[in-house]
């Protein structure tokens, strides 16, 4: 058995490594990566914010069928997950970091119970090393004892960051503990660190916060002229909405690359110890995210709406058993649910009947697959922010229904379905920065059937491939004799 570590950075942009052409962003350690595995160019999350884009990561479904659509929305416990199938290959998985996953009420007996009030549960079947939920505690405690007054507030002392050397920011203390748990393995593994960096707030830890000068970054796609009224509404928020003046601008995104270079500097020491304990021969590394950021992209900032500056993240795989792909880069269409298939791949796991992901092997592999999708697809859903307000009345209001959009971006055109059944379709061969409208109507249709068509594929199939009919036959569910 090979160890397996998955590394997840929270909001981190896939245009923001310096091996794939950013302009000032310095990451040597995962272009080292890179360099001996291999970097999936056009990867993307297929949903957002952290809870539903982590629970197509985790079970490899698409959110259409996992139907975690908001912070809170709970993960159906009938769902199998990348750490219960660890589990059935013989790993004793643990986490490091957090998951945001909220439990399944009906398997809670007391309506009090403390795993209700807070969606940032861990995933079933983790054992949790390091618990950085609930107010980053022990990193705040931790802090503490080392000599530094911070408050309770884990949002102001992340923000306060760039106040203390690098060596007590919040990825530091992770990293500590995860090398410490390396220390005591004497046989086979699986680990999942859970960075929140680079996430807001935007301050970057100690020499990180002056790494990039502001007047250097370069600046975001504006806002287009013509928009659709969601993305008038997202202009006005203040969650959602970047700031309006070009310093703020700029300091937002300088910080934004000095979290990306620091927790680049923490994954150095992963390297390095992985190396150094003769486990580097003998390790799957998968490093993701859960999504993207805005980053001052269309005026907006945090990760929202349709754009691909929220989805597109970074994606490198790194399997010593298969060095015949090491250094190649997949311009394929890759997605987050395909981690499941391949870590089920790699570990000898059948792959769940649930999974909408396909496995990235071949590519490992340096094949490319006939059979490859020619688009990616994610989606977007908002009722999180309207269920507070109890104005909806069941069974028959269907609003919240409509709360919600999808999108299919292939190499030439990005189509927008809302649920209220209007649509944009962007012509991205003309320009690349979603806005500018396609003229086309019949590429426009083809889209639009083409997302029908992706969405009929992918209903659930749990039962679709079995006949009753003078016995079993078919491809069979678990738990069938």
């Amino acid at each position: 058995m090979m160890n397996v570590l998955f590394i997840t950075l929270d909001q981190f942009r896939g245009d923001s490594l310096s091996c794939a052409g950013h302009p000032i962003v310095q990451t040597p350690h995962l272009d080292a990566l890179a360099s001996q595995g291999v970097r999936l160019g056009a990867h993307y999350s297929q949903a957002a914010p952290c809870s539903p884009g982590r629970a197509s990561l985790y079970t490899g479904m698409y959110q259409m069928n996992h139907r975690v659509v908001a912070n809170g929305t709970p993960l159906d416990d009938r769902f199998d997950n990348i750490a219960r199938i660890a589990g059935r290959a013989g790993y004793e998985p643990v986490l490091f970091g957090y998951t945001d996953q909220a439990i399944d009420p009906r398997l809670v007996a007391d309506r009090d119970d403390p795993r209700l009030q807070s969606y940032e549960g861990v995933l079933a079947g983790f054992d949790c090393k390091l618990n950085l939920i609930a107010g980053h505690e022990p990193w705040i405690a931790w802090l503490r004892d080392n000599g530094y007054d911070v408050s309770d507030d884990d949002i102001a002392v992340l923000l306060s960051e760039s106040e203390r050397p690098a060596e007590f920011s919040a990825s530091t203390f992770l990293t500590n503990h995860l090398l410490e748990w390396l220390d005591q393995q004497d046989g086979p593994w699986f680990a999942h660190a859970s960075y929140l960096r680079p996430h807001s707030p935007y301050a970057a830890a100690g020499e990180f916060a002056t790494m990039y000068a502001p007047e250097d970054v370069p600046m975001p796609v504006s806002a287009a002229p013509d928009r659709h009224p969601f993305h008038d509404v997202l202009l006005t928020l203040a969650s959602t909405a970047a700031p309006s003046d070009e310093a703020g601008i700029r300091h937002m995104r300088a910080q934004y690359y000095g979290m990306i270079s620091e927790v680049d500097a923490q994954l150095g020491r992963v390297w390095q110890a992985l190396k150094q304990r003769g486990m580097w021969e003998n390790t799957l590394i998968i490093v993701t995210a859960d999504h993207g950021e805005q980053l001052g992209d269309h005026g907006l900032k945090e990760k929202v709406g349709y754009w691909e500056s929220s989805y597109h993240i970074v994606g490198i795989v790194r399997d010593p058993l298969s060095p015949e792909g090491h250094g190649t880069v997949v311009s394929e269409f890759t997605e987050n649910i395909d981690i499941v298939p391949t870590v089920c791949d790699a570990i000898g796991v059948e792959i769940p009947l649930q999974c909408d992901g396909l496995p990235l092997t071949p590519f490992l592999k340096a094949e490319k697959p006939r059979w490859w999708r020619d688009a990616a697809s994610w989606e977007f859903d908002w009722r999180g922010s309207l269920i507070p307000m109890g104005e909806f009345v069941w069974p028959w209001d269907r609003r919240l229904e409509k709360s919600n959009l999808v999108v299919r971006r292939s190499q030439d055109v990005a189509y927008v379905q809302f649920g209220d059944g209007s649509w944009l379709c962007f012509d991205l061969a003309t320009d690349p920065t979603w806005r500018t409208a396609m003229q086309n109507n019949s590429v426009v249709l083809l889209n639009a059937q083409a997302m029908l068509q992706w969405r009929m594929q992918h209903a659930d199939r749990t039962m679709t491939g079995v006949l009753v009919d003078g016995g079993l036959t078919g491809r069979l569910p678990p738990g069938v004799l």
